[in-house]
């Protein structure tokens, strides 16, 4: 047990007004909506906006990104007030972490390894080298260029002196660019009446739209905001970026930078006045990370590709396919504009798509490393104290699994497995956190109304993990609207 620390000791500033908050105290939230975008918010949202149009779909979104933000604050509240990556605090709950972060660690990779999120990223950068799509004898180039980007990550990883600092760096660079982008073009292209037609179905309770299932409604869903049960994954780096106990207990560095050591255990604190201010504070900055820049970008992220790919249906007669929905609106908007704009959209898609990458391949690697240094004694004394001794063999070892594996299927249809294993994440980790929060120091519990909206995540994404673990099986929808 110790203290909170003050935000300022962490951050090392002398006050926190809005310019140190967004210099210094954002950026796990960045790293979680890079993942996002890249998923939900450019493959799934505008396939599903643009085969079926707004209404029916668009609340769908609302509500999986409202659930979800609530969810990720009750992960992050953990790793505040432990300073324990949430794999690791799941190990406390009974009957112990022989079950809880094997079986985690299945649900993750099971979710992630298929690499879809690499596939897509690599079709898109095939299409700004070549200047065309693939054609379908060229799948393995866009295979090794996605391959070719999970070394990338390595790279951006091994040259960082701290591992979360260099994401949060390179999401700032890639979602300021790429939002940017999308923005001039939606209000230089897109018509009023369709803004206001991604606005309404974001926020008007419809029926779901004739013909499409439960299954595609619930990949995005999952991946709507960022992975519905799973997204405990990305929440690690509230502990790397220092946020309440997360600064007692360590950080990863990268290769640049010093040796540091993490702890095996968390760090608590008591219930005294002076924590019971701090703790005040932290939650305040959380909720800035998460509400503002996680839930707003999410929802921002979602709506201008969705009314873009909207826009180029309506006006190219086509709609997308699974297999070229990355590279759809770059191919159309070049032929209605020119050759600048093919050029430009693939540039956005493949910031898209490679935010993705980065944060879910350096997330696969993160967990697995942060799970073996709290439960194995013996890798602790191998590696000397210094994490990153398994964390960058790791990481090359990984690389060639996921290159096996981006040969299962196409891009899209991986990421919408991907999306619907991560709703399966939600019929159980709710409940974990139920668990891990009701026994936090008082200061940090949930109140009663946060338990009830961590029991709808299970029932709203349960839902749809049912309805795709039955149509993988049987090989038709359970339900079909």
């Amino acid at each position: 047990m110790a203290d909170l620390p003050e935000p300022e000791e962490v951050f090392k500033v002398r006050r926190l007004g809005p310019r140190q908050i967004i210099q210094f105290v954002i950026g796990p939230s960045l790293i979680a909506l890079g993942i996002s975008i890249g998923s939900g918010e450019w493959l799934l949202g505008p396939s599903a906006v643009g085969e079926f149009g707004f209404v029916g779909v668009g609340w769908v979104i609302t509500i999986s990104a409202l659930l979800q933000t609530f969810y990720n604050v009750e992960c992050s509240r953990y790793v505040m007030a432990t300073g324990e990556v949430p794999i690791v605090g799941f190990g406390r709950v009974p009957p112990g972490w022989k079950l809880w972060v094997p079986f985690s660690l299945i649900a993750f990779y099971f979710a992630f390894i298929f690499g879809g999120w690499a596939a897509g990223a690599g079709q898109g950068l095939f299409a700004l080298i070549t200047g065309r799509l693939h054609e379908e004898d060229e799948i393995e180039w866009v295979r090794l260029l996605a391959i070719g980007l999970l070394l990338v990550v390595f790279a951006i990883t091994a040259l960082a002196r701290k591992v979360s600092r260099a994401l949060e760096l390179a999401n700032w660079v890639m979602l300021s660019v790429l939002l940017g982008v999308l923005v001039v073009i939606c209000l230089a292209l897109v018509p009023w009446s369709l803004w206001w037609e991604g606005v309404r179905g974001l926020v008007t309770p419809a029926a779901p739209p004739p013909g499409i299932t439960a299954t595609q409604l619930g990949g995005l869903a999952g991946f709507t905001a960022l992975a519905s049960g799973l997204n405990w994954y990305a929440m690690n780096h509230y502990r790397d970026k220092g946020y309440g106990m997360g600064y007692r207990v360590g950080y990863l560095s990268g290769l640049r930078g010093e040796k540091t050591e993490i702890r095996s255990v968390g760090v608590t604190f008591p219930d005294t006045a002076v924590n019971r201010s701090r703790w005040k504070r932290w939650y305040k900055l959380l909720m800035i990370d998460l509400w503002l820049v996680f839930f707003g970008g999410a929802m921002i992220g979602m709506l201008l590709p969705t009314i873009l790919m909207s826009h180029v249906v309506q006006t190219s007669g086509q709609t997308p396919t699974t297999a070229n929905v990355p590279t759809f609106t770059a191919e159309h908007l070049g032929a209605q504009y020119g050759v600048g704009m093919f050029y430009l959209m693939l540039v956005v898609g493949v910031l898209v798509l490679f935010s993705t990458q980065l944060g879910i391949f350096e997330a696969l690697v993160r967990n697995f490393t942060d799970s073996m240094h709290a439960v194995s004694p013996r890798l602790r004394r191998r590696i000397e104290g210094d994490p990153r001794r398994f964390y960058y063999p790791y990481m090359l070892v990984l690389i060639v699994v996921i290159g096996a594996a981006l040969h299962l299927a196409l891009p899209t249809e991986l990421v919408q497995i991907s999306a619907n294993m991560s709703n399966f994440g939600a019929l159980m980790f709710p409940f974990v956190l139920i668990y891990l929060n009701s026994r936090l120091p008082r200061p940090a519990r949930p109140r009663p109304w946060h338990y009830v909206i961590l029991v709808l995540n299970v029932g709203f994404f349960g839902f749809f993990f049912v309805n795709f673990a039955y149509e993988f099986i049987v090989g038709e929808a359970l339900v079909q609207f």
